[in-house]
């Protein structure tokens, strides 16, 4: 009989946050509320299209007048309230990444879930923490001898291993996975420019890497913990069971891999990021402590080896289902090639890419933005909100609670980008003449690379290396659809294939029917 009143109010209290939640719900705009469960049946159906669900609930809130802005319901995983803020505009990503920067940190919650394998790295940090990495890593991006460092590890990669195995596939006309070869090239320069240690990944056996394949396996254990909420993936921390059991085993492989490259350029020092961070102090003029310094090279590894070599496999995806923009690709590189180097062909395809040479590729570069701006590598962003505020459209945003700005949406919106804008048209990019790359004056429309203080330090490391690899496969090789492959999104922080991108390589044919030269060298 005790437990009656007990009862009678856990089913009163459980009433009132119901009907609260159901009364407040039905004014916001988004998808539909269901009682109990509020907007999580629909996330569940589309679970594996979230982000064109997403943008089709902002692009169902109206024109410029309503700033594309919505509210999903979770009662069970969001952080206050049960509501989750989704934006596209770019007045209100602006006001997110610069104008209130100070009120939009990575916020606690993210920083619990990725702290076991980030640490306090600049990816996972805030406030003087973040600051301090970003300006030494700052001071170090804008050397050109970094640059030259990058271009000699992708020349490197693309001459002695991505060449080979591409050859060998199209001699015995098989296939392969576009992707998973991308993801190695781009880990091993990655891994080679922070570190100084290559781990060969890119080989023609490809080969299992244990630091690759731990790597991996924590990055997916790590950002399975947003995917729940905290008490869940905290209690199996605990207990050591499922998804945080493969991580604490992942991260001490991880961790082990990164003390010996540490150890390495200690005694050898090199002019890679981590050689670079180990000569610098922190605030209290004090060395970084070898975990500290663990941390940091990792966040540059996680940050440069998925972004690039997501993108290129969409862009290679939409050069082949546009072959008039893969024409005027491959023009733009014989021209640029029969200045450098001459009118030989022989020569255009014996080495790869020179950063001069990558600069004056335009309509590349063109094309590589508008992939990202149809599938940038990071499709959704997150923030956690310190104070109230209010954004320039004038939705309310509690603090506490979160805001996600879309940046998959952003490109899908006609009020942004016009009525084309699910059209793959690089010449969006360019000037009238063509003849110059020209994004649009409010930087807020394209975001792929962050904006604002948090404005990816990477960038132009990352262009080179897309320019250098697209041009490595397009000049000598046309790619083709595994027939019958399945091209569809993943459903994680970044936008990888599901399945991959199987393709078959056919020898390209220059002008005056080189395509034997280029099968023979």
């Amino acid at each position: 009989m005790e437990t009656l009143p007990f009862l009678f109010t856990l089913a009163a209290a459980s009433s009132v946050y119901l009907f609260w939640f159901y009364l407040l719900a039905r004014k916001l705009t988004g998808p539909k509320v269901w009682p109990v469960f509020g907007s999580l049946p629909f996330l569940f159906m589309n679970r594996n299209r979230v982000h064109d669900w997403i943008a089709s609930n902002l692009r169902a809130t109206g024109g410029l007048s309503t700033y594309q802005t919505c509210t999903i319901a979770l009662p069970f995983l969001a952080r206050r309230q049960g509501f989750v803020t989704v934006t596209c505009h770019p007045k209100n990503i602006e006001h997110i990444l610069r104008t209130r920067f100070e009120n939009y940190p990575k916020g606690p919650g993210w920083q619990a879930a990725f702290h076991d394998l980030l640490g306090k790295g600049i990816f996972n940090s805030d406030g003087e923490t973040w600051l301090i990495q970003r300006k030494t890593a700052a001071l170090e991006f804008t050397t050109r001898t970094l640059r030259q460092a990058m271009a000699r590890w992708v020349s490197r990669t693309i001459k002695n291993r991505l060449w080979c195995i591409l050859d060998n596939a199209a001699k015995d006309d098989i296939s392969v996975d576009l992707q998973d070869l991308l993801l190695r090239l781009t880990f091993d320069n990655i891994c080679g420019l922070t570190l100084g240690k290559d781990p060969e990944t890119l080989s023609p056996e490809l080969p299992e890497n244990r630091f690759a394949t731990a790597f991996d396996t924590a990055t997916e254990a790590t950002l399975q913990r947003l995917l729940y909420p905290g008490f869940l993936w905290r209690l199996q921390k605990m207990l050591g069971v499922g998804s945080e059991r493969r991580l604490k085993s992942s991260i001490r492989v991880v961790e082990n891999y990164m003390n010996d490259a540490i150890e390495a350029r200690k005694e050898s020092p090199s002019d890679d990021l981590l050689s670079r961070f180990m000569k610098k102090r922190d605030v209290d003029g004090n060395f970084f402590p070898t975990s500290v310094l663990q941390r940091i090279a990792l966040n540059f590894v996680l940050a440069g080896r998925d972004t690039s070599s997501v993108a290129l496999s969409w862009f290679f995806w939409l050069v082949m289902n546009h072959p008039e923009v893969e024409n005027k690709i491959v023009s733009e590189i014989s021209t640029v090639l029969s200045e450098t180097r001459g009118d030989d062909h022989h020569k255009w395809i014996e080495e790869p890419l020179v950063f001069d040479e990558a600069d004056k590729l335009v309509y590349l570069k063109a094309a590589l933005t508008e992939t990202l701006r149809l599938y940038p590598s990071v499709p959704e962003d997150f923030k956690y909100v310190v104070n109230d505020d209010v954004l320039p459209d004038g939705t309310e945003v509690p603090a506490g609670s979160s805001v996600t700005y879309s940046i998959y949406s952003v490109g899908r919106m006609k009020t942004i980008w016009g009525e084309d804008c699910m059209e793959f048209k690089p010449e969006r990019w360019l000037s009238t003449k063509g003849d110059r790359f020209e994004p649009p004056k409010d930087g807020y429309k394209f975001v792929a690379f962050n904006a604002g203080p948090r404005t990816c330090l990477g960038k132009d490391l990352a262009y080179l290396q897309m320019k250098s690899v697209a041009t490595a496969v397009l000049l000598r090789y046309r790619l083709s659809l595994v027939p019958g492959h399945r091209v569809e999104q993943k459903m994680s922080l970044t936008l990888f294939m599901k399945h991959g991108l199987r393709v078959y390589l056919n020898p390209r044919k220059l002008e005056g029917g080189q395509e034997e030269a280029i099968s023979a060298i």
